[in-house]
């Protein structure tokens, strides 16, 4: 969401940004829309204050004895009054326009952001560790063949319970699984500084609208009754935390972070990835999310990078970051860092981790404030959210990294505690 006021004060940079993002030019629409709402209250406040002068002279008539002149002006106040209750009713509806128009537009993209129509602007920022060396001759097997040889995936059983996009995880392989989540949220709570919070996976409309889930991305949600969502990712209940807040400077930053199930209906991803774990309906993540101060968010966004990659480091995985271009961020986003690991089976590098910055962009849709300590004016805090990391691809990584010629999977180290001490899956 944004200012209007600024959007009048900047009218051109906000035509530029959105055009970096592929949108066309929307300032003069919503300056309209604003104008037609300044106009209407104009007009309610100039029949208000007609009423106050009239309600006056009504006493004032009465008391020199002109009745005629009395009534009438009671049965203008009468209209004026009638002419207000309406008013403001429309009123309302103008203000709502104004704010369904803007809920549609996304973030403006920083000024480092490269710019971009899709990922292939996106630009390399580095790399981490070498691709794995495999000893047998047989080309890499991709996750989905390992755990199914293993008898630890079972796709048609998952489908017969609920569709295409789901799987069933037995055995070592579901050990596995629940292993990368706790070392996940361990690293994060014990290493990185994040509170963690158990939220619920259902959330009202509200909180979807305050990250940018609603309006405009409904069809990618599970809808579940007339005002309950399956969470997409936990950074919708972790950012609402804030919602409606006014905090104290001295609360800041706020760093938390939940491994929940997530559930995503991948309206626009048909095709896709249909083989495997990649694009699931339902999954695991653990999720961080800062509040800051404006001023701190930026170089929060570096933190919450290295503490998603130090996921991957510990696990001993290959990976690249790249700096999203603004084609291809989220709606959200101001600035986004994706965290892409090799898989060997699928002989390229996939998203495992998302990191951005959004700015104001939430907390003005949430209402979220803080109040500085040399100020009494409250100021809308920044927000940032990251993937540390997406579970069932950490699975996919960790599968497809440390396979070996037999078909067993080598336990990664730090996996092993979670793991009773397992050393091969096989």
């Amino acid at each position: 969401m944004f200012d209007i006021r600024w959007i009048r004060e900047n009218a051109v940079a906000f035509d530029r940004a959105l055009a970096k993002r592929g949108y066309e030019a929307s300032a003069a629409k919503l300056i309209a829309l604003d104008d037609s709402r300044r106009s209407h209250i104009t007009k309610l406040q100039e029949a208000q204050e007609r009423r106050n002068a009239a309600s006056k002279e009504i006493g004032k008539a009465k008391g020199s004895g002109d009745d005629a002149r009395a009534q009438e002006l009671i049965d203008e106040v009468a209209q004026i009054k009638a002419f207000i209750q309406s008013g403001e009713e429309e009123e309302r509806k103008l203000i709502a326009d104004l704010e369904a128009a803007m809920a549609v537009i996304p973030n403006l993209p920083h000024d480092d952001v490269p710019v971009g129509e899709d990922e292939a602007g996106n630009v390399l920022l580095k790399t981490h560790g070498e691709k794995p060396v495999f000893t047998f001759n047989e080309a890499p097997k991709e996750h989905y063949e390992l755990g199914e040889d293993l008898g630890g995936m079972d796709f048609a059983a998952a489908a017969k319970l609920s569709g295409s996009r789901f799987v069933i995880l037995k055995g070592q392989i579901a050990r596995l699984e629940r292993a990368l989540g706790q070392f996940m949220i361990d690293l994060h709570t014990q290493e990185n500084g994040y509170t963690e919070v158990s939220p619920p996976l259902l959330v009202h409309s509200d909180p979807l609208y305050g990250t940018g889930q609603l309006p405009k991305f409904e069809e990618d949600l599970f809808k579940t009754t007339t005002d309950h969502y399956l969470i997409p990712t936990a950074e919708i209940p972790l950012t609402n935390l804030v919602a409606g807040e006014i905090l104290p400077e001295d609360q800041l930053p706020l760093r938390v972070t939940a491994l929940t199930y997530c559930f995503r209906s991948e309206a626009g991803s048909a095709g896709r990835d249909t083989r495997g774990m990649l694009r699931q309906h339902q999954f695991q993540k653990c999720e961080l999310v800062s509040v800051t101060k404006p001023e701190d968010s930026l170089n929060e966004l570096e933190r919450m990078l290295g503490c998603a990659e130090k996921v991957l480091q510990k696990l001993g995985l290959h990976y690249r970051v790249m700096t999203l271009c603004s084609g291809d961020m989220g709606f959200g986003a101001r600035k986004t860092y994706d965290i892409e690991v090799w898989l060997p089976g699928q002989d390229t590098y996939r998203e495992i981790s998302s990191c951005s910055v959004c700015g104001d962009f939430q907390a003005r849709r949430m209402n979220a404030r803080f109040r500085p300590a040399d100020s009494k004016q409250p100021l809308h805090v920044h927000t940032l959210n990251g993937s540390g990391i997406a579970v069932g691809r950490a699975l996919i990584a960790v599968l497809e990294n440390y396979q070996n010629g037999d078909g067993t999977i080598t336990v990664p180290d730090v996996l092993r505690p979670y793991m009773g001490g397992l050393e091969k899956i096989g």
